[in-house]
């Protein structure tokens, strides 16, 4: 009797041993799950996020004003947000379009400073609507309006919304459009208007809004998104992306059709759980070096509003993907 239960001491502890090698311990799988997340990372309405990396170790960021006058939320590692604040009050607000909502924020350190491009429209007033800038020495703020750069009949561009900056060659950009065609025109040095005497270029077609650039390898990515934003259950948007060697295009999908005739790669799209997912952010980078995107969806399970999302970006034959093409449910999360 003594004997068998030493060989089942041996035998249970054999076990014991085998189960941590392999990693089968309950400890090892807390451990996992606790370097896991869920989406959404937040469970409340914050469209069209734009975020930027501070020197205090924060990422900031910046939401169409579902919650008026831009929220502004921070994370130490993309999963966790708290809000800090509003980039404007009632007061400071811009005014250039009168009762206008502030829509797709895009957040920029610029020469020391905080510029926030936005768009300032009305549902339906696609030929009033404009972008403007404004600044702030803080990523929280308070930011300082320095008003409109155009407005859709200054500009000649129905639907001027959802800009994007980019410096390339030692100038600055704005991009922008709402399924009018997407276009780019180049800024003064400072940033707070256009420069004299620059002409519009177009660089896609009319399927597209939230446009985003993204350099990589050699290669312009133009993320961008297509149907419909904002119709909760029944939204159509997705997430999409094409590539160019040079900044203005052409932008062409992997069979190399053009952008400009609305071919692109999907990178995003509904499953189950989310529906309209897109208006994507900056692609972010971890200390690990895996690249990841934040973009809205509408929840099934939560429906009101379109909450924040975050997935991570693969890279294939010079191609960004996420995994399935759909947003995860639970994935590893960031590594800072």
């Amino acid at each position: 009797m003594q004997q068998t239960l030493q060989i089942l001491q041996q035998l249970l502890i054999s076990m014991l041993l085998f189960a941590c090698k392999t990693g089968d311990s309950a400890a090892v799988k807390t451990s996992d799950k606790n370097n896991y997340y869920n989406n959404p990372v937040v469970n409340y309405s914050l469209p069209d996020p734009s975020i930027a990396r501070a020197d205090d170790g924060y990422y900031y960021l910046y939401a169409t004003e579902d919650i008026r006058n831009i929220p502004i939320h921070r994370s130490k590692d993309l999963v966790n947000w708290e809000m800090v604040g509003r980039a404007f009050t009632n007061e400071t607000r811009p005014s250039f379009e009168p009762k206008g909502g502030l829509w797709a924020p895009d957040i920029n350190y610029v020469d020391g400073r905080y510029l926030l491009y936005y768009s300032m429209s009305l549902w339906g007033g696609e030929w009033t609507c404009g972008i403007g800038v404004a600044v702030a020495d803080k990523p929280e703020g308070p930011f300082t309006d320095k008003g409109s750069l155009f407005r859709s009949n200054e500009i000649g561009v129905q639907n001027s919304i959802d800009p994007f900056y980019i410096e390339e060659g030692g100038r600055k950009y704005l991009f922008w459009g709402s399924f009018r065609g997407l276009y780019a025109i180049e800024l003064t040095d400072d940033g707070f208007a256009v420069k004299e005497g620059a002409e519009k270029k177009r660089v896609a077609g009319t399927a597209y809004e939230g446009i985003y650039i993204h350099k990589r390898n050699g290669y312009y990515y133009m993320f961008a998104s297509i149907g419909s934003c904002c119709a909760g259950l029944h939204s159509t948007y997705t997430t999409v992306v094409g590539r160019s060697d040079e900044l203005f295009g052409p932008y062409l999908d992997k069979e190399g059709k053009p952008m400009m005739e609305n071919h692109h790669e999907v990178v995003i799209r509904k499953n189950e759980q989310f529906v309209g997912t897109g208006h994507n952010s900056e692609i972010l980078q971890d200390a690990e070096g895996n690249d990841w995107i934040l973009y809205h969806a509408v929840s099934v399970a939560n429906p009101k509003g379109r909450v924040l999302m975050l997935d991570r970006v693969q890279w294939k034959n010079d191609w960004p993907y996420v995994e399935g093409a759909t947003p995860s449910i639970n994935s590893p999360q960031p590594v800072f």
